[in-house]
């Protein structure tokens, strides 16, 4: 799952009463990536909704995705790919790229449109581990498991020694943990998926707390009035680990 948007709402979703539609079954996020369409938010206990970009991830990689793409270092990790955008613009390039998502929808549009991807938790045994050149965390993605303490911690593992993380933190200087749920509200009802954590961080906050850690910053930049950060993991003595330069790194192509 992925978010990250300028714009907030603030006003309560109630679940409708009546018997819902047959399509209401399904996950919203799901729901909305088979056809690449919202509206879906982010809904925290409050009733406090923000919106999610679905058009956005599910079409190609736009000026600012590619501009990101071209700071990547060797082979790519997408760790919450979405609809796989990413993926499949650094495979057009010829360029070694996984992408990780616990979403099957996710995974499945991501293979559809060119990538590579694995149905999988980023916290779960991954391929090319303390490997990987460049780890992605895009689209709000720093929110994954509602700590980014622990996240980071994780993508230190993943990449080589000295590889770089991008991420795209919130828009504005906040550091918030919560638990929330997806929402699609099309049509007049709500349908709701099952709460999970997830976190908000912006560059500050998330600049004090790669201080606290392993990283040392590289850049940090605007575009588009989305905010990016990228960070390098500081060198280990005596390591000698090599950056993964073809797809030797990735052992699967479908979900599991």
């Amino acid at each position: 799952m992925s978010h990250a948007t300028s714009h907030t709402v603030r006003h309560p979703v109630s679940a409708t009463t009546a018997a819902p539609p047959a399509w209401a079954a399904s996950d919203p996020y799901a729901a909305a990536l088979r056809t690449g369409r919202g509206p879906l938010y982010l809904r925290r206990a409050d009733g406090w909704l923000l919106p999610l970009e679905v058009e956005r991830w599910c079409a190609d990689a736009d000026d600012v995705d590619r501009a990101v793409l071209d700071r990547c270092e060797g082979a790519v990790l997408d760790v919450g790919c979405g609809p796989g955008r990413l993926v499949a613009e650094l495979a057009a390039q010829g360029r070694t790229a996984l992408g990780v998502d616990v979403s099957e929808a996710a995974v499945t549009r991501t293979i559809t449109v060119g990538g590579q991807a694995l149905r999988r938790s980023v916290f779960d045994p991954l391929p090319g581990e303390g490997r990987w050149g460049t780890v992605l965390l895009m689209d709000g993605n720093i929110g994954i498991g509602g700590d980014p303490r622990a996240l980071l911690h994780r993508m230190a593992q993943l990449l080589a020694p000295e590889g770089l993380l991008i991420a795209e933190t919130a828009p504005l200087d906040l550091d918030e943990r919560t638990r929330v749920q997806v929402v699609d509200v099309a049509h007049g009802r709500a349908v709701m998926g099952d709460p999970f954590p997830w976190a908000r961080i912006g560059t500050p906050a998330l600049l004090r707390l790669a201080d606290r850690s392993r990283w040392r910053t590289e850049a940090q930049w605007t575009a588009d009035d989305r905010r990016f950060v990228a960070l390098r993991t500081l060198p280990i003595a005596g390591s000698s680990a090599e950056l993964p330069q073809s797809t030797a790194v990735i052992s699967s192509r479908r979900p599991g």
